[in-house]
C-alpha cells in the first residue's frame, strides 16, 4: 500500500476512534450530574472531520444522542459526506476505487 493512502486510512481510523470514545465519554458525563459535558458542536466537528462512522457506532453502543433529531439525521448525513470525500480524496491521490 502506498504511503499516501496509508496516511489517509490511518487518519480515518484515528478520527473515528476519537469520535467513538467522545460519545462514550459524553454519555458517562451525562450520567453524572454536574460534570462538564462535551458540546454538541464538538461532537459534530469530529463527525465533519471524518469521524461520522465512529460517532454513529458510538451512538449505538453507548445509546447516546439517539433521541436527538439533529444527531439521528445529522450523523448519517455526515457519514455519507465522509464516504464521498474519502472516495474523492483517494481518487485525487490516484486510486481508482471502482475497479
Amino acid at each position: 500500500m502506498e504511503t499516501r493512502l496509508a496516511v489517509l486510512l490511518i487518519y480515518l481510523a484515528i478520527i473515528n476512534l476519537i469520535a467513538f470514545c467522545a460519545m462514550g465519554v459524553d454519555k458517562g458525563r451525562a450520567k453524572k450530574r454536574g460534570r462538564r459535558r462535551l458540546s454538541e458542536r464538538s461532537l459534530f466537528l469530529l463527525c465533519a472531520l471524518g469521524g461520522a462512522l465512529g460517532a454513529w457506532i458510538g451512538m449505538r453502543v453507548w445509546h447516546h444522542k439517539t433521541k436527538h433529531r439533529s444527531f439521528t439525521i445529522g450523523v448519517p448525513l455526515l457519514l455519507i459526506v465522509n464516504l464521498v470525500m474519502s472516495w474523492y480524496i483517494a481518487g485525487w491521490l490516484g486510486y481508482d476505487l471502482l475497479v
